[in-house]
């Protein structure tokens, strides 16, 4: 059975609705837990061995988030992600359900197609977010997906759940309002234009 429209934005909905209940769980967290992976595992790019490392909450949905990712990552990657001077980890945090679509489609591909996934719906986020069952699906295609995978993993309630603890997980230990929110080496940064972060960044490097 096909999916439809609909059944993207009731099956997310409901798991949405669900997950803004708060758990019990929250207050056993600790502050210094920020850096720990989220339970779904860590989605980073860059050296471990780097000197910094920027951590990014952000949605797929998310226009700001789209900025940041053409007018900072893009940058970011090209001087210093690539060289291994900076290790960058990218945390899920959707704050709509197509966010929480766009990154269950993400969790379902191989790792190694994470990233080119996660690129994509920034890169054409006007175009899918137009059409959402189209465009994901399309997005899906390229990335190797067949239909019945694509469908099976929209209707996926684990790896649903999976996000969605990691997001009510930021909100306790990172306090994480808006999106995108950045830190590099702990520190939340609040200018989060190219320039201002590289200002920060070059004399964590030494």
């Amino acid at each position: 059975m096909k999916t439809t429209r609909r059944d993207l934005l009731l099956s997310t909905t409901a798991l949405a609705l669900l997950a803004s209940t708060p758990l019990a769980l929250a207050q056993d967290i600790k502050p210094e837990d920020l850096n720990a992976a989220p339970a779904h595992g860590e989605m980073e790019v860059g050296s471990k061995d780097a000197k910094v490392t920027i951590i990014e909450y952000a949605s797929a949905s998310c226009p700001h988030c789209a900025a940041f990712f053409k007018d900072v990552y893009v940058p970011l990657k090209k001087d210093y992600i690539d060289s291994g001077k900076v290790r960058f980890n990218f945390r899920e945090f959707p704050h709509n359900d197509l966010g929480l679509a766009g990154f269950m489609l993400a969790r379902c591909a191989p790792a190694e197609k994470y990233f080119p996934i996660v690129d994509v719906l920034f890169e054409t986020q006007d175009k899918w977010l137009a059409d959402p069952l189209v465009g994901l699906k399309e997005i899906a295609k390229q990335a190797g997906m067949t239909e019945d995978a694509f469908n099976a993993c929209i209707k996926n309630e684990k790896i649903a759940k999976d996000i969605i603890d990691a997001k009510n997980r930021a909100e306790t230990v990172a306090k994480i309002t808006g999106i995108p929110t950045v830190f590099i080496n702990g520190e939340k940064i609040e200018e989060r234009d190219y320039d201002s972060i590289k200002k920060k960044i070059d004399p964590l490097l030494g």
